[in-house]
């Protein structure tokens, strides 16, 4: 990985902000990630968003942290916080602009123990592909202290295969699972490697976690197909 987000926000940070980040998916066009946006204040935040952190407490962990937004409010809550993220350059923006305890990590190496657990900004997208939700939920569970939670937001994204001339849907039936796409990442003329990137429905994300033994409630639904839930142990 080039790890050309962390070079971006790295820029922002150190006041080399000349243009934003262009991404694009296996079914839909380049569009622009605005990168003022990934440093944005709670009040910019989206409203699912903005719940979450009302109702995180304890010890919290927020996994693919970027720059930081959610960790910094938290923080100054007085929460004790731990970002991680497998981008270099975001942990290193995240603890220029005051967080500590951030490391570089993927969510499955990690080992410690929290009350809150944090996945924003589409957090399903870190399990890559439907088939591995399972495993990554197990892990997750690991990680939870005693009525400890999971925050976890996601999209439905069947309304993108939508066709607008009949109301019928051209969804391949031999794929996976439809929220399963190849993320594209550029930014200053460079190209990322390629990701996996999953979006989950709530329904499917509810039916994978009762299967490993967590209870999955909806707190709330966004504009537009998006919704937070928690999990939790049973």
């Amino acid at each position: 990985m080039k790890d050309l987000f962390g070079k971006a926000l790295l820029d922002f940070q150190n006041g080399n902000y000349t243009e934003d980040i262009i991404t694009s998916t296996s079914i839909s066009d380049e569009d622009e990630l605005p990168i003022p946006y990934l440093f944005r204040s709670y009040k910019a935040m989206p409203k699912l968003e903005q719940k979450a952190l009302q109702i995180a407490k304890g010890k919290t962990l927020d996994v693919g942290c970027g720059a930081g937004s959610h960790s910094l409010y938290l923080h100054e809550k007085g929460i004790t916080i731990k970002a991680i993220d497998i981008s270099e350059g975001a942990i290193e923006v995240v603890k220029q602009r005051g967080i500590e305890n951030a490391e570089v990590r993927d969510i499955l190496d990690e080992t410690e123990t929290f009350d809150t657990i944090l996945l924003l900004m589409n957090g399903t997208g870190i399990f890559k592909e439907a088939s591995q939700v399972s495993k990554y939920l197990n892990h997750l569970k690991s990680l939870l202290n005693p009525n400890g939670q999971i925050l976890i937001d996601s999209s439905d994204i069947k309304y993108m295969y939508e066709d607008e001339e009949d109301g019928g849907f051209w969804i391949d039936t031999n794929a996976e699972y439809y929220g399963e796409l190849d993320y594209y990442l550029s930014y200053k003329g460079e190209n990322e490697d390629p990701m996996k990137w999953l979006y989950l429905d709530f329904n499917n994300l509810k039916m994978t976690c009762e299967s490993v033994g967590l209870t999955c409630e909806l707190v709330l639904e966004g504009d537009h197909f998006d919704y937070l839930a928690r999990i939790k142990q049973k």
